[in-house]
C-alpha cells in the first residue's frame, strides 16, 4: 500500500509541475487535469476516504449550486468509473500472475551449479566428499550424491581436477522449487584403519568407509 501511494504521489508532483509550466497547449492541459482528478480519486479509494464528486472538467461540484439528483448522478459516475480501474488494475495483475505461473510450469527444470574451492577439514587420511540437496520437512534426499576424493595431503586424488571441481545438479524439477526448504548437504566419510590411533600392524586395516562429518545449509 505504501509503495502504492508513494508512486502516485510521484506522478501527481510531476504532472503538477507540468500543469504549472504553462507551456502545456489547451487540449493537453484539460486532458492532464482529467488524469490527475482520476487519478486522486483512485487513491481516495484505495485509501478508504470520502469520493470526491466532479464535474466532466474534473472541477469539484459545489453542493450549494448542484441540485441532490445531480450529485447523486454525479457521485455513481465517479463510482463507476473508479470500480473499472479497480477491475483493470485487478484484472492485469491475475494476467501477470497467470502468465507467470504458465511460464514457470512450462520450464522443464532447473539446474544448480556447484563449485568445490577446498575442503579444510583435518582428516589424517584420504576421505571422500559427498555434496547433495536435501528435503528436510520431508527427511530425504532430493537428488544424487556428487562424489570428490580428497586425499590425506589436502589434495584432490584426481590432481589433473585440481581448481576444476565442478557440478550442475540438474534433476531440479518446479516441484522441487516450491518446496519449503531445501538444504545443501555435504558428508565427508574418512576412507583407512578403522582407527586412527592403530599403530599395530598385525590390527591395521585399510580401505575401511567411516563417518566423518557432515554440514548442510539451508535455503
Amino acid at each position: 500500500m505504501f509503495r502504492s501511494v508513494r508512486h502516485m504521489i510521484y506522478d501527481l508532483i510531476e504532472w503538477r509541475s507540468q500543469i504549472l509550466s504553462g507551456t502545456l497547449p489547451q487540449d493537453e492541459l484539460k486532458e492532464l487535469k482529467k488524469k490527475v482528478t482520476a487519478k486522486i480519486d483512485y487513491g481516495n479509494r484505495i485509501l478508504d476516504l470520502d469520493l470526491v464528486v466532479r464535474d466532466e472538467d474534473g472541477n469539484i461540484l459545489d453542493p450549494e449550486q448542484t441540485s441532490t439528483i445531480s450529485l447523486f448522478r454525479a457521485h455513481e459516475i465517479a463510482s463507476k468509473q473508479v470500480e473499472e480501474r479497480l477491475q483493470e488494475e485487478k484484472s492485469q495483475k491475475q494476467n501477470i500472475d497467470i502468465n507467470r505461473q504458465a511460464k514457470f510450469a512450462a520450464t522443464p527444470s532447473f539446474a544448480l551449479f556447484v563449485n568445490l574451492k577446498n575442503v579444510v577439514c583435518k582428516i589424517g587420511e584420504d576421505a571422500e566428499v559427498l555434496m547433495s540437496l536435501y528435503d528436510p520437512l520431508e527427511s530425504k534426499f532430493i537428488s544424487e550424491n556428487y562424489l570428490v576424493r580428497w586425499s590425506s595431503c589436502g589434495l584432490p586424488k584426481d590432481i589433473d581436477r585440481l581448481h576444476n571441481l565442478r557440478a550442475v545438479f540438474t534433476d531440479l524439477g518446479s516441484k522441487d522449487l516450491k518446496r519449503e526448504k531445501i538444504s545443501f548437504v555435504c558428508q565427508i566419510v574418512r576412507v583407512g584403519r578403522m582407527e586412527l590411533r592403530d599403530n599395530n600392524t598385525r590390527k591395521l586395516t585399510s580401505g575401511l568407509r567411516r563417518p566423518f562429518g557432515v554440514a548442510g545449509n539451508c535455503a
